[in-house]
């Protein structure tokens, strides 16, 4: 049959060409344009399948994993769905350290792409035995005909960002893009595009998004780990208690930080206004972006783009459930979502 450019041999020739979305109400009353780059029109509905299919395909042509091989990874859930989709695809098993502090939806939908999950405590050093960068070291070292992804320190992870979401974005503004907007959790995302785009223009601004209760953004000012930076926050897949290698801070221009509170609620008004329904990271990409505008960040003639790494599938159980959003102390009226009513004849 004729090739037809709608018509694909499988999911993984999907990866990639995410769509750039106007911000019209989010944005009315900001400075300048604002885009949003919408991750979630890759297959596995988040950025990371692009990093799950290109370090498994250089990893393929490397000649160090062959068919039946085990892919092993620490993740916060997205970058897991990805490799266990690719996984699927490319005849791989896949068994994944996961934080517990990833959603229910994640780790369910992880299961269901037939991984095997190791659920470890989120509230730990990244040293303890018990905490999923080591969980993963060591089921790599005791598996035989695995190889371990491990995303926070592969540069490979870099690589893709550079390679795909960067050409991207410039083409899809035709190089007039002024400033990126990107939470940064392995860095790979932030530090791949921004590559990229101050190649093509140094100028370009680019900007950190990080939680509190994370060392990236003193470190990149610093250049020092602070361990008193680090305590329990809920927002996942963005910030650290370590420095991931995957970030090139010299790449980065400045960091913003964001409250657990304040970026559930604005990925719950993207969806109301927006009709994009988008994760926790996106919510907290968003707020940043208020922050700044707030700050005066940005000029009339600007055009910024802010990416919005995940759908908001994946936090049913978190921020689009009142009862989560009430418990965690973060519920108001203004950000119900709308009632559900029996209707009985």
């Amino acid at each position: 049959m004729k090739q037809n450019k709608n018509v694909f041999d499988n999911v993984l020739q999907l990866v990639g060409n995410t769509p750039l979305v106007k911000l019209n109400r989010m944005a009315a009353n900001f400075n300048g344009e604002f885009y949003a780059k919408v991750e979630a029109f890759n297959p596995g509905h988040s950025s990371k399948d692009r990093i799950a299919l290109h370090i498994i395909n250089e990893a393929e042509r490397q000649g160090i994993l062959s068919p039946g091989d085990t892919i092993i990874e620490t993740t916060s859930g997205n970058t897991g769905f990805s490799i266990a989709m690719v996984s699927i695809i490319k005849g791989y098993k896949c068994i994944l350290a996961v934080s517990s502090k990833s959603s229910p939806d994640k780790i369910d939908m992880l299961k269901s792409m037939g991984a095997k999950v190791y659920v470890c405590p989120a509230h730990v050093k990244a040293d303890d035995p018990r905490s999923y960068y080591e969980v993963a070291k060591r089921l790599h070292e005791e598996t035989e005909g695995s190889i371990y992804i491990n995303q926070y320190f592969n540069k490979l992870n870099i690589d893709a960002h550079y390679k795909t979401t960067g050409p991207e974005i410039w083409e899809q503004t035709e190089g007039e893009i002024t400033h990126l907007v990107a939470c940064s959790g392995t860095g790979g995302t932030i530090s791949g595009i921004s590559k990229y785009l101050k190649e093509q223009n140094a100028d370009v601004k680019v900007i950190g998004v990080d939680a509190y209760g994370s060392v990236l953004k003193k470190y990149h000012e610093t250049r020092e780990f602070d361990d008193k930076e680090i305590y329990p926050y809920r927002i996942e897949g963005l910030g650290k208690n370590l420095i991931p290698a995957a970030t090139d801070f010299d790449l980065i221009d400045k960091f913003v930080k964001v409250t657990d509170e304040e970026s559930a609620h604005t990925a719950r008004e993207i969806s109301n206004t927006e009709g994009l329904f988008v994760g926790y990271t996106s919510g907290a990409a968003m707020q940043a972006l208020k922050q700044l505008n707030e700050a005066g960040e940005f000029k009339p003639t600007d055009k910024v783009v802010v990416i919005f790494p995940d759908h908001g599938s994946r936090y049913m159980s978190k921020i689009y459930s009142d009862k989560w959003m009430e418990d965690q102390g973060f519920f108001d009226t203004k950000n119900e979502v709308q009632s559900v009513v029996d209707y009985v004849k």
